[in-house]
């Protein structure tokens, strides 16, 4: 009977160690569980973060689009300017050689002019003098 009763304490002994295995073992699993759903928040948390960075890397993508055709109208628009400039420039240089030229022509006119009314004014004067002395 000894024997029995024995067995009986070290059976449950075993039981009781069992028991609280079974216990540290749902603690822990429950313990698992727990982290398992914080973890599937975090992922999900990831998951609109990452869908949310990709919606914003499509429109920043579609805005660099956008803004690069921007750019290239601005930069062919000043290439435009810049020749119409240039070509305003030789226009420029152009009238200013013709008034150059006109100036220098009106420089010779007048001077032609000058002599030519020193000339009138000197035959006027002989004029006058001849007719003077024709009435005498």
């Amino acid at each position: 009977m000894d024997a029995i009763k024995k067995k009986m304490q070290a059976m449950k002994v075993e039981k009781d160690n069992a028991m609280d295995r079974s216990d540290v073992c749902e603690q822990a699993s429950r313990d698992a569980k727990v982290r398992a759903g914080k973890a599937e928040d975090e992922v999900a948390d990831l998951i609109k973060k990452s869908q949310q960075l990709e919606v914003e890397l499509d429109k920043t993508q579609e805005e660099l689009l956008t803004t690069t055709e921007k750019l290239k109208e601005k930069e062919n628009a000043l290439s435009a300017a810049e020749l119409e400039v240039n070509a305003l420039n030789r226009r420029v240089q152009g009238l200013e050689g013709d008034l150059e030229n006109c100036e220098d022509k009106l420089v010779l006119a007048t001077q032609k002019l000058d002599k030519a009314a020193t000339a009138a004014d000197d035959s006027d004067r002989m004029r006058k003098v001849l007719e003077s002395r024709a009435q005498q």
